[in-house]
């Protein structure tokens, strides 16, 4: 797919991945529609964009400013070609130690965010033949790890609706894809993990924002259904699924750092 004048609509656009993913759309010339709930933040990002491009505040919590929020961009552009679902959040604590409205609020976020903005865009994409869904899971959707039992139930939700909405969608002419990073040196760590042992015990492993943006960027380009970051964790995801008892005994010290 050629970037270039499509419109693009990215939630959590106001820092990270999705921020930066919008400057790099908009250098390919396509036209980056930027949703967020702070509307100073979004215009923070704006100053580093050099095309065309849009903001709107929006709370992916409020189904009702969702509606409202995507029935404004189509009336003033027409059309959306792709909808990047970014906005998400973690936070890394023992079972016993989150309570239940956490869980609540995590999956209120990560998943049913993603349900409200595409259940918004969906139908326009049905009637116009054409488009692309691109999701942002994680590697902790695949596999889970001690302390981030509720983000990882959020991502599992996330690419368990993106599988089953790609094939129902699949004759449609819609793309559905799936973005599964690992960490990224990104500000998600400020609430995920406060006190910065987690992030510094996988220093070596981070990928930079820059790197997942240009590999989001690489997807919708190409029109791919899913893509595991780093390459490597996807042959490791493989592998777990056909001995999972037997890579949780193994990579037990190594993937449970937090």
């Amino acid at each position: 797919m050629q970037l270039k004048d499509k419109i693009v609509v990215i939630t959590g656009a106001s820092s990270g991945i999705g921020a930066l993913t919008a400057r790099m759309l908009s250098k390919r010339g396509a036209v980056p529609i930027l949703l967020a709930r702070s509307e100073d933040k979004l215009k923070e990002t704006a100053a580093g964009i050099p095309g065309v491009f849009g903001l709107y505040t929006c709370d992916v919590r409020d189904e009702a400013e969702v509606e409202r929020t995507f029935g404004e961009i189509l009336a003033v552009y027409g059309r959306i070609d792709i909808l990047l679902n970014n906005a998400g959040y973690g936070k890394f604590a023992g079972f016993t130690e989150m309570e239940s409205h956490e869980f609540d609020d995590m999956m209120d976020v990560n998943y049913m965010g993603i349900v409200r903005c595409t259940k918004a865009v969906v139908p326009h994409m049905l009637q116009r033949g054409s488009g692309q869904i691109v999701n942002v899971a994680s590697m902790a959707g695949k596999i889970g790890t001690a302390r981030a039992v509720a983000y990882t139930a959020t991502k599992h939700a996330v690419l368990g609706f993106t599988n089953a909405l790609r094939q129902e969608l699949r004759k449609s002419g819609i793309t559905v894809s799936a973005v599964n990073p690992g960490p990224i040196a990104t500000d998600f760590f400020k609430t995920a993990d406060p006190s910065g042992k987690y992030e510094k015990s996988v220093a070596r492993m981070m990928m930079t924002p820059q790197h997942v943006s240009s590999k989001i960027v690489k997807l919708m380009e190409k029109g791919k259904e899913e893509v595991d970051l780093p390459g490597l964790a996807g042959f490791g995801i493989r592998l777990y699924a056909l001995f999972p008892r037997l890579a949780d005994k193994l990579t037990y010290n190594v993937m449970n750092r937090k």
